[in-house]
């Protein structure tokens, strides 16, 4: 549902006024400590942001797409790892259970996850089934009533602190590919499971990424999504338009910030008797990253409104993760870059950055992946036209 234009300018504010105030002076620390303060998680709870995006008669806010990438824009004006404290509920922790989900399941996990109390958690990835997720191996065999899961999902954001995992798993070993595989809905203190240790990563400090261990693990056959076996894939792939486009945001936000932060600088700093923002050089880069940030914010602005009005708007969605994504590295290098060495030194931030973005080319959805995604959807379309 979208706000009224009043409503959602006073939440734009109170999330604006949140980044500069409270997110933005702990960026160095987080990134050393690897972690979010609690009272930050909680002044997050109390803002809603974990309910973003579920629906109002769940306790959430139920915000449009629309009105979703206005609030992600602005929360990229600050370190990635914040948004993903509470990214997964809004996004692909979530998505599952809004999008296919039964009326009990909904009733049953929603309100919880709109206010925090539960953290979701989405495994599809595998060791080996990354962007071939149709290729997934984890099992889950019939026994009564219940199913019982084995395998290990790898590189599952938000995992260590998850109280929920939706988990993709093949139900039909008879069937290849995406079919024959459903998605479960598995409380993460189920008999079972384990939680290997956090990642150490190239980025996104804070943001605790590890792999999910599940060894006959019994789950009610009540807990499939939309209690429907072998259509999981396709449950996947639906949360992940949304997420694209999500992350499409997030990247634009983050733009802006570095283009900010590198005009600011380059005005300040001379060479040569004078500003080095007065050298054409440093102005083809930063003309060069607004232009591509504005196309950017275009497009994710168009995919999310015919979004909402009901188009199909997957290949809209890849389209915009590719550029977006491909982007906001040209203009982190290019942050570097008008830095100078300054933009290789912690105290600035700038690398810190550098190296946040690195990740948007690859979750969700490599690339390569979105490229894919494009080019077969062009085909698809010539050749119902011919």
């Amino acid at each position: 549902m979208a706000l009224d234009k009043e409503t959602l300018n006073q939440l734009l504010d109170s999330v604006s006024k949140f980044v500069d105030n409270r997110l933005k002076p702990l960026e160095s620390q987080v990134a050393q400590e690897d972690r979010i303060p609690d009272e930050v998680v909680e002044e997050m709870k109390a803002m809603g942001l974990f309910g973003l995006t579920i629906p109002e008669r769940y306790g959430g806010l139920g915000l449009s797409m629309a009105d979703e990438i206005q609030v992600v824009q602005v929360l990229g004006h600050t370190s990635p790892a914040f948004r993903s404290v509470f990214g997964t509920n809004v996004g692909i922790g979530s998505q599952s259970i809004i999008i296919d989900g039964t009326e009990e399941q909904k009733n049953h996990y929603l309100p919880r996850m709109a206010t925090g109390e539960i953290i979701g958690s989405f495994c599809l990835t595998e060791p080996d089934a990354g962007s071939d997720a149709a290729s997934l191996k984890m099992s889950a065999v019939k026994d009564g009533d219940d199913y019982l899961l084995n395998g290990t999902k790898r590189f599952i954001t938000n995992a260590p602190q998850a109280n929920l995992f939706t988990v993709f798993a093949r139900t039909n070993p008879e069937e290849k590919g995406s079919r024959g595989i459903s998605a479960f809905l598995v409380d993460a203190d189920t008999a079972g499971i384990s939680v290997g240790p956090a990642y150490r990563k190239m980025g996104q400090q804070g943001a605790h990424v590890a792999d999910v261990m599940f060894d006959d693990v019994r789950v009610p056959a009540a807990n499939i999504v939309g209690a429907k076996e072998n259509v999981g894939f396709k449950t996947a792939m639906k949360v992940l338009d949304r997420g694209r486009l999500h992350i499409s945001a997030l990247s634009v936000g983050i733009a802006e910030r570095l283009i900010a932060d590198s005009l600011k600088y380059a005005m300040q700093r001379k060479q040569f008797g004078q500003p080095i923002a007065e050298f054409q050089l440093i102005q083809a880069m930063l003309a060069d990253s607004q232009t591509e940030m504005y196309a950017a914010s275009c497009m994710v602005a168009d995919a999310a409104k015919r979004r909402d009005a009901g188009e199909n708007v997957a290949a809209l969605a890849a389209s915009c993760k590719l550029f977006a994504t491909e982007m906001v590295g040209r203009v982190a290098d290019r942050a570097v870059q008008i830095h100078g060495g300054a933009g290789y030194i912690e105290d600035y931030g700038i690398e810190r950055f550098y190296r946040d973005v690195r990740l948007f080319r690859i979750y969700e959805g490599t690339s390569q992946i979105q490229q894919m995604v494009i080019a077969r959807d062009m085909i698809r379309n010539a050749s119902n036209i011919n």
